[in-house]
């Protein structure tokens, strides 16, 4: 196993760029680029908004929309997989939610496939291909070892999906208990990054994360005294993950069992066909890294909610390039 999975790693930079064509819908990296969810429900659901249904407002002032992306665009996900030794006998399950999971996707998103213990390994780069996905799926090796998932989630955001203004959308679908080594407490090496770094490259990120936690606090207390995991490390697993959905706007997805994953990766779809892209080059060109509140609004339909990051830090004048700096959602 850990022989196949660092061929995998070896190879990731290689497959990646031997993905399937990749759609490009960004025209701008000037832009302040917003990931908007819509909550409720219009008298209309099947109807998309448009660019004129939203307002944007930063500090209070009007914004004038320079990009639009409907919900209908396509993303590119990554399901992103814990397969540590808390998993190891759950290996067929994980394989059937994860072929659900990809039946359950929009068409036209395309799908890749990463799994993590110790260390990261791709099983499927992007692809439209479902057949190939679940062959790939299949082809998933046994669950064992530690988990570094801080450097498994920091390593897809930062060489593998995509970033800047010829990108596709993306999001990253992860499942996991959330236990990292590097975890206070919790015997193995752990993560490289910390977990303030991984919180950092994320809010500089264009991607969405959709966290999943898989409760396996029970199950591990019980059958694993010996690795001291406990629940105080179970806790900060739930706060760090909580973390990660607020810094994305996102929720964070609950099961307690890996059945549960089927309801919960149907709803990841379902939130994910509401994420419509907005972009805008603020009035407020000044660089003097001050906090920027933003405001997205549907005046039109007072039924629905925009949700999106609440603000980003303007540039300082030596940077060069504005960085997102979310704070929580409403």
């Amino acid at each position: 196993m850990k022989a196949v999975s660092m061929l995998f790693v070896l190879m990731f930079a290689a497959v990646v760029h031997a993905q399937d064509p990749v759609e490009t819908i960004r025209i701008d990296s000037d832009l302040v680029d917003l990931k908007v969810s819509v909550l409720g429900h219009a008298p209309n659901s099947s109807q998309q908004l448009t660019q004129n249904d939203f307002a944007v407002f930063e500090d209070g002032k009007p914004q004038d929309i320079a990009f639009f992306a409907a919900a209908d665009t396509p993303f590119d996900l990554v399901l992103l997989l814990d397969l540590s030794g808390s998993n190891s006998k759950k290996l067929k399950m994980i394989r059937n939610s994860a072929k659900r999971f990809v039946d359950a996707a929009r068409p036209i998103d395309r799908i890749a496939l990463v799994t993590f213990t110790d260390r990261p390994a791709l099983y499927s780069s992007f692809t439209l291909d479902r057949k190939k996905l679940k062959k790939a799926i299949d082809s998933m090796d046994e669950a064992f070892g530690g988990t570094n998932f801080w450097d498994a989630l920091n390593y897809v955001l930062t060489d593998m999906v995509v970033q800047g203004p010829t990108s596709h959308r993306s999001a990253i679908v992860v499942m996991t208990d959330g236990i990292d080594n590097a975890l206070e407490g919790v015997p193995g090496e752990g993560s490289s990054i910390t977990f303030e770094g991984l919180i950092l490259n994320i809010r500089n990120s264009e991607s969405l994360v959709f966290p999943i936690y898989l409760d396996t606090e029970a199950e591990i207390v019980k059958q694993y005294k010996r690795l001291h995991v406990s629940k105080e490390n179970f806790a900060t697993a739930r706060q760090q993950l909580a973390e990660i959905a607020t810094t994305c706007a996102t929720t964070l997805y609950r099961a307690s069992k890996l059945n549960d994953l089927d309801e919960v990766y149907g709803q990841v779809i379902s939130d994910l066909s509401t994420v419509y892209s907005i972009g805008y080059r603020p009035s407020n060109a000044l660089p003097d890294g001050k906090w920027r509140s933003v405001q997205v609004k549907i005046p039109g339909h007072p039924e629905l909610v925009a949700r999106t990051k609440r603000g980003y830090f303007a540039k300082l004048e030596a940077d060069s390039s504005t960085v997102i700096q979310p704070q929580k959602d409403k």
